[in-house]
């Protein structure tokens, strides 16, 4: 394989149609349908599946089929089949459902507004997920225009990953016999701790969550008349939350929601901190004065990485500052999200921190918790040989730089679905999400460097399983966590 050749090829795809392409469909306010209950109304994601689905058609790539395959009352996925050479099947993912809009956008920025700044391309959806089909597919082109053989592959896109993916286990069961049986998985939506050589992710934290409800009153009354008479919602919310949180230092309370750190894991923890140094917390727009909640970066790895975390995300019952009477209000109410370690069963422990809110309500007030999600961690199999040398010459190459591992603090809650479905498979976890890229938050951009060189990495996998697949290399690799630290090169597995 020319790399040279292939690096000019896919860069020139990218110019020329993918930013383009994602230039329009930033301007898709397509949100998941946690976030737009009214999503088929509005027609927006039949728009973002639409333009997806318009310029795969039209890629060169021999044999390629597509449909848009539409389960009743489920948001539409993207199917893509191309035929390759042997028996083996790649499957690539990603998604095309977005986050809300946010606030604190810069003033010349918004969701739904591109803007293409220097290597930027700014607004929401670029780097989370939607560059992910339009990489998958550059990269087998790249190596179709080359005459490289690749194995079958699969291409799913999916529409509800923002809200779970509650909708993608249908559509796997759905279309079970023709996506086969993959020995390769390339999901495209993690993320990276620099832009500097390509990172991939070997653990994803799960995440369980809802709406805690503590409501006091019919009504709200006037605060002189009922303050230290009738405890205020907001105090006992306070004081529930002391339950799973300790305030103080942000850990969590019961032990039931931790998991013992593999010695591997913890090995990769503090490599990925000599790696990225302070960048481990740099990448946050903190506030003038601000610090970590510890100076440990090692610590913070893990904290973000294998330990439960709770986060407050929206709240109800309170009027705007400037709208706000002296009223001891009726209610108050606040959306939990909480990330559990990789390896805890979500469902279980969604259900243990429901239990542990509504138990004994302080005063007899009404207290409920309301799961709306439970999507359960990953912890990745160990790299086979080949695909191990293979990303790491792939990084080299592309990024001049050795290929880094690292857990995700996030969520793909596919990922968790694929390895017990398919527990013989490789898994190449990437994406582009580094440093200042703010996914879910304002000012989200796609470093389109990387979104290149990432391309480029996936091209050389797919290349490299064919010829593994070929020597039989690619299939029955036992499913474990261990990953081997490797030497002083800068990456750990």
């Amino acid at each position: 394989m020319d790399t040279k050749a292939l690096d000019t090829f896919v860069g020139a795809l990218w110019d020329d149609e993918i930013v383009p392409q994602l230039t329009e469909y930033i301007r898709i306010p397509n949100k998941s349908p946690m976030f737009d209950a009214d999503w088929a109304k509005h027609g927006y994601m039949d728009q973002a599946v639409a333009l997806l689905e318009k310029w795969a058609r039209t890629q060169p790539i021999p044999g390629l089929q597509l449909e848009v395959v539409r389960l009743p009352g489920r948001t539409p996925l993207i199917f893509i089949e191309i035929p390759g050479q042997g028996e083996d099947t790649v499957l690539l993912y990603g998604h095309l459902d977005k986050q809300p809009e946010m606030t604190g956008w810069a003033a010349h920025l918004g969701p739904w507004q591109p803007v293409l700044e220097g290597d930027r391309l700014y607004g929401r959806g670029g780097a989370d997920d939607g560059y992910a089909m339009f990489g998958a597919l550059a990269a087998i082109r790249a190596l179709h225009e080359q005459g490289v053989p690749y194995a079958r592959c699969v291409v799913m896109i999916e529409a509800c990953e923002e809200s779970g993916s509650y909708d993608l286990p249908y559509y796997v069961d759905h279309l079970a016999a023709r996506i086969g049986k993959p020995s390769l998985i390339v999901c495209l939506d993690s993320g990276c701790g620099n832009y500097d050589q390509l990172w991939l992710t070997t653990s994803l934290r799960g995440l369980t969550g809802g709406n805690l409800v503590v409501k006091v009153l019919e009504e709200g009354v006037h605060s002189g008349d009922a303050s230290g008479i009738v405890a205020s919602s907001f105090r006992i919310l306070r004081r529930i939350l002391s339950r799973l949180e300790d305030e103080s230092s942000g850990r969590i309370v019961p032990q039931e929601l931790y998991v013992d750190v593999p010695e591997a894991r913890l090995a990769q923890a503090r490599r990925t901190a000599q790696v990225l140094g302070n960048a481990v917390y740099d990448k946050f727009p903190f506030v003038a004065g601000m610090q970590p909640v510890l100076a440990d970066t090692t610590e913070l790895v893990l904290n973000r990485t294998w330990r439960p975390a709770l986060s407050v995300t929206g709240i109800g019952g309170m009027p705007a500052l400037d709208s706000a009477g002296n009223v001891l209000r009726p209610y108050t109410a606040v959306k939990l999200s909480l990330r559990v370690p990789p390896t805890l069963d979500a469902k279980a422990g969604g259900e243990f921190v429901k239990r542990l809110l509504e138990a004994d309500p302080p005063y007899g007030a009404k207290v409920s918790f309301e799961l709306e999600k439970a999507g359960s961690g990953w912890d990745s199999p160990a790299l086979a040989p080949w695909l191990e040398h293979s990303v790491e010459q792939a990084s080299r190459t592309y990024f001049g730089m050795p290929v880094a591992y690292n857990g995700e603090g996030g969520s793909i809650p596919f990922m968790g679905m694929l390895g017990e479905k398919y527990p013989g498979a490789q898994f190449l976890i990437t994406g582009v999400l580094g440093p200042h890229s703010n996914a879910h938050g304002p000012n989200e951009f796609l470093h389109i460097p990387t979104g290149k060189r990432v391309s480029l990495c996936v091209a050389q996998v797919v290349a490299d399983h064919f010829v593994a697949s070929g020597k039989g290399l690619t299939r029955g690799v036992a499913a474990s966590a261990a990953h081997t630290v490797k030497g002083e090169d800068g990456c750990c597995g």
